[in-house]
């Protein structure tokens, strides 16, 4: 165990040439971040974690009935024993060949099986109630943390490492770790540990995979900067990634709540501010520094490869959703409003499908979505930003 210890811990992995751990020793005149001080983030985690489900059942569930939004979820399939066997043994999506055998076998037509597999696979689903409240704690837990970001890059305003990215790197590593900046970094770090396990009791959205792996790119990304001492950087990247989180929920919570004009004013804020951090701030500020200003002022070593191929996958992440900001925004202005975000985890119906009986009627032209060609995301209401 020594030994794995020893190699995973390699001094010229983690630090510059000639930079040692005994180097980045606490002293009484100066800090500095150790790896030990991450272990905090597990027990913290758990705390959020905890903090989540009493804030969700007692702050935002409350403010959720106060706006009239009902725990009533998708509407329920009728029983089948027929279909019901398809769906759990065979698959939840038929194909058009085998919607016809079902439709001569049951003696319905084809539009209303498709009906009955859409509501199927939408009962499981969460209420509106519980996803507005997943997303109140979603934004005052960004909410709050984006603002002690801001407090603390306040407190540097004098600091010329805010302003010149260059001193991120001067006197790199020996920058002292001060006290705020350690709080700042565990919090954020336990709150993507409590993601990473929440993940899989939190409402289930196509993006899942690629959520997971931002989650753990993030995770990552926090460990390594906080080791070898990129604190400053570090804080760059953090703050600006939360900049856009808040206005994001915030939409959500609108559109969840029917307030339409909100929600389309909140979803605008969110793209402009979502686009200018992320493809405009962060490559030509935060990138420009890390690959370029460190290379001139410290050099490469091992972890500093690593570190920049993981923000370079965060940016690749950040051109993907800024990808379907846009093709959101192009829906809404050709529509007039937000339409449905491709990430939703609902699928649309119009009501008057919904309410046809199933019976023997003539056979619709629809695709094998059941939504007319719209591939299951039909503008049936107001704006929809499902994370």
């Amino acid at each position: 165990m020594a030994g794995i210890l020893a190699w995973f811990w390699n001094e010229r992995f983690w630090l510059p040439h000639n930079v040692t751990w005994a180097d980045l020793k606490n002293t009484e005149e100066a800090t500095f971040p150790q790896a030990e001080d991450l272990y905090l983030a597990f027990p913290l985690a758990f705390c959020i974690f905890m903090v989540r489900l009493i804030f969700e059942r007692f702050v935002a569930k409350p403010c959720a009935i106060a706006l009239n939004i009902q725990a009533n979820g998708p509407q329920i399939a009728p029983p089948n024993a027929i279909l019901e066997k398809v769906f759990t043994a065979i698959t939840k999506h038929p194909d058009e060949k085998r919607l016809e055998g079902l439709s001569k076998q049951l003696d319905w037509d084809v539009r209303s099986i498709q009906r009955w597999f859409r509501q199927r696979r939408n009962q499981e689903k969460p209420s509106t109630l519980t996803r507005f409240c997943e997303s109140m704690w979603r934004f005052s837990f960004y909410l709050y943390v984006f603002t002690y970001g801001v407090r603390f890059l306040k407190k540097a305003w004098s600091d010329p490492w805010l302003w010149n990215t260059r001193h991120c790197w001067y006197n790199y590593p020996y920058q002292p770790l001060t006290t705020d900046l350690h709080y700042y970094y565990i919090l954020e770090l336990s709150f993507y540990w409590s993601l990473m396990f929440s993940q899989f009791t939190d409402i289930k959205r196509k993006d899942f995979g690629i959520m997971f792996l931002h989650h753990l790119v993030c995770i990552f990304l926090i460990t390594f900067s906080y080791v070898n001492n990129m604190a400053r950087v570090g804080t760059l990247v953090l703050c600006l990634h939360d900049s856009a989180d808040a206005l994001l929920e915030a939409a959500k919570m609108a559109n969840y709540a029917k307030f339409q004009k909100m929600c389309d004013l909140l979803f605008v804020m969110f793209a402009v501010v979502f686009i200018t951090t992320r493809l405009g701030i962060f490559p030509l500020w935060v990138l420009n520094t890390t690959l370029f200003e460190s290379w001139e002022i410290v050099g490469p070593y091992p972890s500093w490869w690593v570190f920049n191929l993981l923000l370079l996958l965060i940016q690749g992440l950040n051109c993907f959703w800024s990808y379907l900001i846009v093709k959101i925004a192009c829906k809404a202005v050709s529509r007039g409003k937000v339409s449905k975000d491709d990430r939703s985890d609902i699928e649309s119906s119009s009501d008057e499908e919904d309410s046809e009986p199933p019976g023997k009627n003539a056979h619709t032209a629809t695709t094998t979505n059941g939504t007319s060609g719209t591939n299951g995301y039909l503008l049936t209401g107001s704006c929809s930003m499902d994370d």
